[in-house]
Parts: structure tokens; sequence; C-alpha cells
């Protein structure tokens, strides 16, 4: 009997985390791969990114919509609800024996708590990490306690699962599953990547992904009015946005940089590079600007700079690449600034990775292929020693 292992994929980004983890579990005789797209992946206004997954041979069983047309609070309390609703569904009919999710989007615990009900074990993957500017980060920590087998990126957020009650042999340090991408993948070189993007590279750019923030107080449009502004100043540099995330204000930000990108002919958006394009233009660019966690988790391993805008990520490991800044015109200004300086590109050359070197999807594939599942729903809470 093969164990059936079904993978939720909602976001390009995060597919793109678990793109190998998804080959490993097809590639394996002993087991079945099963997957179901949701969120983002369905939504035309956002590339129709499940072709994506198809287009490198995954079969996807089953698509669970859960995106409503609204970014609203209330729409996206909605959207959780549609969810909960088909996962009940296609979990029921692809029967798993085990779900791998990842991270701390609104779909995946929607997901996460279809699968509690129904009984079904699940493994988190990159669980333990904070994320203080956004809700999300009480989503993941939810998904971790509707979780029982565990996958982190660091030792720092392996002590976290712990102390959320986890058992500690059920927490496997594995480091970040984006790495295996830059190692597996054979990159575009430039040429091939201008052709790609109908964008020509100059002699400074930059790659700009900014999602919305969903605790600050000053909204993501303030913030991202400061950037564009920031943005705006710079000379001789060719800047290349990657759109936001279907969180709430999403689409705000969306027009204001279709605004900015018809004004700035040294400027394009994609609505979606995916991960072979969107990795090569890192390797192209001086430095990834923004507020997303790929500048923290995966840029440092091309010895890049990453400039981190506000607190969407605030509570990260940091590698030394990483400048942090406040979400204003003068503090992006600043960093864009020292990002250039010389001093700070020769440092470049020591940066280490504090998501290690790569190899976690392997390990992931191993885990879930020889753990014992049975009785793994029924878990105890695990208490700190006293102090």
């Amino acid at each position: 009997m093969s164990r059936k292992i079904c993978v939720i994929t909602g976001t390009r980004a995060e597919y793109g985390l678990l793109r190998w983890v998804m080959q490993g579990i097809k590639d394996d005789p002993e087991l079945t791969l099963q997957v179901i797209a949701t969120g983002m992946h369905l939504s035309p206004e956002f590339g129709l990114t499940y072709r994506e997954i198809e287009k490198d041979g995954f079969k996807i069983d089953r698509k669970v919509e859960v995106l409503t047309s609204s970014d609203t609070p209330v729409g996206i309390a909605k959207s959780m609800g549609l969810g909960l609703i088909g996962f009940a569904d296609a979990l029921n009919e692809l029967n798993p024996d085990l779900i791998v999710v990842l991270g701390d989007r609104f779909e995946i615990f929607a997901a996460a708590a279809a699968a509690l009900v129904a009984r079904v074990p699940v493994a988190h993957l990159h669980g333990g990490e904070t994320t203080e500017g956004a809700f999300d980060e009480a989503l993941r920590h939810s998904i971790t306690k509707m979780s029982h087998l565990h996958f982190v990126a660091a030792e720092e957020y392996r002590q976290r699962v712990i102390q959320l009650g986890e058992q500690p042999e059920r927490v496997f340090l594995v480091g970040g599953l984006g790495i295996d991408n830059i190692r597996r993948l054979k990159l575009l070189d430039r040429a091939e990547l201008e052709a790609s993007i109908d964008f020509q590279i100059g002699a400074k750019n930059l790659l700009i992904t900014f999602h919305p923030v969903t605790l600050e107080t000053s909204t993501a449009e303030d913030q991202m009015a400061e950037l564009l502004a920031a943005l705006a100043e710079l000379k001789d540099t060719q800047l290349i946005f990657t759109m936001p995330n279907a969180d709430t204000d999403g689409r705000t930000l969306i027009k204001m940089v279709q605004q900015f990108v018809a004004q700035h002919p040294n400027a394009r958006a994609y609505t979606s590079l995916g991960q072979l394009r969107y990795l090569s233009c890192v390797a192209q660019v001086d430095g990834v600007v923004g507020n997303s966690s790929s500048g923290l988790a995966e840029v440092p391993s091309f010895k890049k700079g990453t400039i981190n805008i506000g607190d969407r990520q605030r509570g990260r490991l940091c590698a030394t690449s990483v400048i942090n800044c406040e979400p204003t015109c003068q503090g992006i200004a600043a960093a864009l600034e020292k990002l250039y300086t010389a001093a700070f590109q020769a440092s470049l050359s020591q940066v280490q990775n504090p998501y290690g070197e790569g190899g976690a999807s392997e390990k992931v594939v191993k885990t879930i292929k020889h753990c014992a599942l049975d009785g793994i729903v029924k878990k105890s809470f695990y208490d700190l020693p006293a102090h």
C-alpha cells in the first residue's frame, strides 16, 4: 500500500518552495502524490498560476476555490469559510494519509482546520517563524497547533515550535526550502532573461516586491506611496516589480504599481514571474527591495543585498545582507544609498544564509515516507522543563 501524500498550495511563492518536495514524493514508488490547488493559483487576476504546476508535470487532483473578488477583511473571512467547505469535500474524496502545507496564509489555515476535523495528519513546513507585521503570524502558530509533523528552517524556529507545546521528536530542522530551487534550477542568463521578460536590464537594476501589511498602523497604501516616491528619485535604474499578494488591500497596491509603471519607462510590472524568472532576476539585479520573505530566506544565497521595508518580516532571522528600514521615503532612500556603497557591496561576498545551504526537500520527503502515522493525530502537549 503506497502512502498517499496530499500537498496543498495556494500561491506561486509557496508552490516554488514546495516544488521539490512534490517532485520527491512523485518520484518515490512507495508514495502517491495528490495535489490540491487553491487560492491565488485559480485566479485570472493573479495569473492562473495553477498552470505552472501542470507545466512542471504535476497532476492537480482537486481545485478548491476560495478567492472571492474582494480583499476586504469581510471578503477574506468569507474566503476562509469557502476554503473550509471546499477542503472538507476534497479531503473526503481523496482520503490522504497525510497532508503537507507550508507557511501561514488564510487558505492554508482553512485546509489545516478541515484536516483536523477529518483526523488527517498534517505536516507543516516553515513553522515557528515570526512575522509581526501581519495577522499571518497568528495563523502560522495556529497551523502549528493543528499539525503533527513540523519541518523548520532554523534552530531558533525549532525551539519556538517546541515552546508551542509540540513534541521535540516531531520537530525536524531541515533548513529553508527555497534554497533547493537555487541549487536545482538552471537560471536564465542575462540575454535569456531579457527575452523572457521583454525588458532590458541596465547598468543598475532593482527587483521590487511589496505585499500588503495587515497589522501596521500606517496603511499599506501609505507605505507603497512612500516606496514609489523613493524609487522615482533613482537615476539610471531599471525597476522590475512583481505584483503583491491577494491579501487585504492587495488590489489598491496593484493599481498604484500600474500607475507608476505607466509613468516611468524604466519600470515594468509582472503579475507572476514564476520561480525560474524570479530567481534569474535576483541573480541579475543589484538588490531586492520590499517586504517579501524571499528577501530574507533566498536572496542572501545569491550574495545580493535586500532592503527590507517596515514590520511585515519583523522577528525573522536576517543575514548581514539585509538592510532593514522604516516604511518612509526618507528611510527607503537612505537604505538604497547604503545598498550602492562600495563598503556594503564588498561585504556581500562574506554573507552566510541563516536558512542553510539546501537539501531541505529531500529531508522532508524522507521523513514523511518513514515516520509512523498510526495514532499520530492524538497529541499531548509538551511542557518545557521548569527553570
